[in-house]
């Protein structure tokens, strides 16, 4: 392939975008994020899987700016809760709730469930389409279980109450480099990283 490919994240999100650059910097890749777009339609993220959210988000965006476009969805499954809150990790305690609201109507839940019933996983698909076509799909997992209460004070979402077994701790009580290295989104980008080098050679 001639040329730098453009890529757009698809994000406003600057951290994500700094995230994926990192991964990439050894491939040659001009990376954009939906900030470059000001017009990019918004996506509404209504399939029942997070792969399907991912290709959706990745398909529609790639049609309307004309670009390859990366985009991902991710979220927790809770054995105890029938793997809920699943896609809906992100609206789990309403429109607007703060990540601690979202952690602590899920430990409320869990009140009085037993350690060895508190399995749960987290999950990261990413996408990639060009205009009309999604090129791969990929899934990175990470395994634990929920904590009986909130620590540490890294990381976002739901990470303050899953704990890694492997490392001892919650995902918000390791370092950035900790927990990219074992998380489902640092697997995910991995594995996106190695089928984009396959398309571009």
């Amino acid at each position: 392939m001639a040329g730098k490919l453009t890529l757009v994240v698809g994000t406003r999100n600057r951290k994500k975008k700094e995230e994926i650059e990192k991964i990439l910097e050894d491939i040659p890749v001009r990376l954009q994020s939906l900030a470059d777009y000001p017009d990019a339609p918004e996506v509404e993220e209504d399939a029942g899987t997070f792969e399907g959210n991912a290709c959706k988000k990745a398909l529609t965006l790639a049609g309307a700016l004309n670009q390859w476009v990366v985009a991902d969805d991710s979220g927790l499954e809770v054995d105890a809760l029938a793997g809920r809150p699943g896609v809906y990790s992100a609206r789990y305690a309403g429109p607007g709730a703060s990540d601690e609201a979202r952690c602590r109507k899920l430990l409320a839940e869990l009140a009085g469930v037993p350690e060895e019933k508190r399995g749960a996983r987290f999950r990261c698909a990413v996408a990639v389409a060009r205009p009309g076509e999604v090129l791969f799909t990929v899934e990175g997992r990470s395994s634990g279980c929920i904590a009986e209460e909130m620590r540490g004070a890294h990381g976002f979402g739901y990470d303050p109450i899953f704990f890694y077994p492997d490392h001892g701790c919650t995902f918000a009580q390791m370092t950035p480099e900790q927990k990219n290295s074992v998380s489902h989104r640092g697997r995910a980008l991995t594995l996106f990283k190695k089928k984009l080098q396959e398309y571009l050679d």
